[in-house]
């Protein structure tokens, strides 16, 4: 599955905050493919071409871009996403799981606000479909349905999930230990809290199908049922 990134200006902090990201979870991107979303950068924005190499100079591999604007030069190198061509040396890979990248879903409202006004909670009223990925570093995320297999949610805070988990969940994405991970139904691929995680294949066999609650303890991670 396609990982979405979504660069904003200054681009210089922005890499430096993902710069702290990966310094917390040195694995995140191991292995996985991206899809850059460059629709909210400046039209003016300079500099494109060079910023997506220091996104691969970070290990980041990247098999396409969307929303570039025809004017920024050397960008039509990377590609593009959803089976387009490849620029010249660029061929696109296929991942062991390929899926369509799609944009992340709009929140049905975010109701908890900081001193700042930005929200800290976002809450989504509908299931997420396969292949969809929903990141929201600044809180809790709140699921009102299920995650489909191959798709992922990914919060700073806690993940709530009121249906089943079949795809991925990642809370604590900006390094809180704390976050924790909720569903009513678990069958997940993947769940994880400030970088550990575990797989299907680790997930304790009489906690499958149940409602959960996850968290660390430690560097261990832990399940219990809720009644």
């Amino acid at each position: 599955m396609a990982l979405v990134l979504a660069p904003e200006a200054p681009l210089q902090e922005w890499l430096q905050a993902l710069d702290a990201q990966v310094e917390r979870s040195p694995t995140f991107f191991a292995g996985r493919p991206v899809v850059v979303d460059l629709g909210a950068l400046p039209h003016q924005q300079t500099g494109v071409a060079e910023f997506l190499q220091l996104l691969e100079q970070r290990g980041i591999r990247i098999i396409g871009t969307e929303g570039a604007h025809p004017s920024w030069p050397g960008v039509e190198a990377w590609g593009r996403p959803l089976g387009g061509n490849s620029g010249p040396g660029r061929p696109i890979e296929v991942p062991d799981e390929p899926k369509a990248a799609s944009a992340p879903t709009p929140a049905a409202s975010e109701p908890a606000d900081n001193a700042s006004g930005e929200p800290t909670a976002l809450v989504i009223d509908h299931p997420i479909r396969s292949g969809q990925s929903i990141v929201f570093e600044r809180g809790d995320v709140t699921i009102l349905g299920s995650v489909a297999s191959g798709a992922e949610v990914m919060a700073g805070g806690s993940v709530h999930i009121y249906g089943t988990l079949r795809g991925r969940a990642i809370a604590g994405l900006s390094g809180n230990a704390g976050a924790r991970i909720f569903c009513r139904k678990l069958q997940a691929e993947l769940i994880a809290i400030d970088g550990v995680y575990q797989t299907a294949d680790d997930m304790p066999a009489n906690f499958i199908g149940k409602a959960v609650q996850v968290w660390l303890d430690g560097e261990r991670m832990k399940i219990s049922a809720l009644e």
